[in-house]
């Protein structure tokens, strides 16, 4: 969600309920500390920040939201092992995104707060691991609570997560079709309208694959990688920004999961959490039925 979560949307998902992260991507210090103070024009609820550490400004971005004391600080992209001590002294609750169980348990060990647990089927730069498989494993290993991410979109993917022993869900696809959203209308557009296989792999060879919708630009770079050219020279050229915020839909990047098949409408953010608790709690009430019509044959 680099660019795409905005504090428009930050505000508006913790306003209803949830907890609305930030999204730095490679932006600078000085525009974080911005987007940061603009969340808290919006809302007096808590939300949180994510730290791109692929991004060549990380060090000087995790001074910033140290010093702007936000409530909750999630990392991607990279190790987050050496900043966990001084983001958690500023009083921040630490949750990085893992994608292995061996990740997850050197973490746990130098004092994380939570873990994301996310899987290959998320959006943006993905492990190999899928949620279904990834999400137990992580529970089983560590002590802190563990969120599940990735190929989630509604109350029956919530549920399934908290089955698995999650204690909570990161959703990222379902929300650039919130209305709050800045994603360019193109973009959003192309999730209403994708089917379960639209969101592909690419850059594999680079070792930082991404899942994004198909296009012209993930067909190019396919090619290439078939014929064993180079692609990395796509990734870190403003290519989402083309694609995500200007809307250049076949040149640039659609970061989007394999959950973008089930997204069909674009609604408020407040009636998209709603949505997807009422249908929780339908699944759920349904399990109770069926247990208790079994226990009468």
């Amino acid at each position: 969600m680099a660019y795409l979560g905005s504090p428009e949307l930050v505000a508006a998902v913790s306003e209803a309920g949830g907890l609305g992260i930030l999204g730095t991507g490679n932006g600078p210090p000085d525009w974080v500390r911005e987007q940061i103070r603009l969340v808290r024009l919006l809302t007096d609820r808590p939300f949180g920040v994510n730290i791109l550490l692929m991004s060549p400004l990380a060090d000087q971005v995790v001074n910033a939201v140290i010093d702007e004391e936000v409530p909750a600080v999630t990392t991607g992209g990279g190790d987050p092992g050496r900043y966990i001590a001084s983001i958690r002294a500023s009083g921040a609750r630490v949750a990085p995104v893992v994608s292995s169980v061996a990740a997850a348990m050197r973490l746990e060990d130098l004092g994380v707060d939570a873990l994301i647990a996310e899987g290959m089927e998320s959006g943006g730069h993905v492990g190999e691991v899928t949620t279904m498989a990834l999400v137990p494993q992580v529970v089983d290993s560590v002590s802190v609570p563990v969120v599940a991410a990735g190929g989630i979109a509604d109350g029956r993917g919530l549920v399934a997560a908290l089955a698995l022993g999650a204690q909570a869900v990161q959703m990222g696809t379902r929300f650039v079709c919130a209305q709050e959203c800045i994603a360019h209308p193109g973009f959003k557009q192309r999730v209403v309208e994708a089917d379960g296989g639209a969101a592909v792999l690419v850059g594999r060879s680079t070792g930082h694959p991404a899942r994004c919708l198909e296009n012209e630009l993930t067909r190019l770079m396919a090619a290439k990688e078939k014929a064993n050219e180079p692609v990395d020279q796509y990734f870190g050229s403003g290519r989402l920004y083309a694609g995500v915020i200007e809307g250049r839909i076949e040149e640039g990047f659609l970061m989007a999961g394999q959950i973008a098949g089930l997204v069909r409408d674009i609604l408020p953010a407040r009636e998209i959490i709603e949505a997807i608790m009422a249908e929780a709690g339908q699944v759920v009430a349904g399990f109770h039925l069926h247990t208790r019509q079994g226990g009468q044959r």
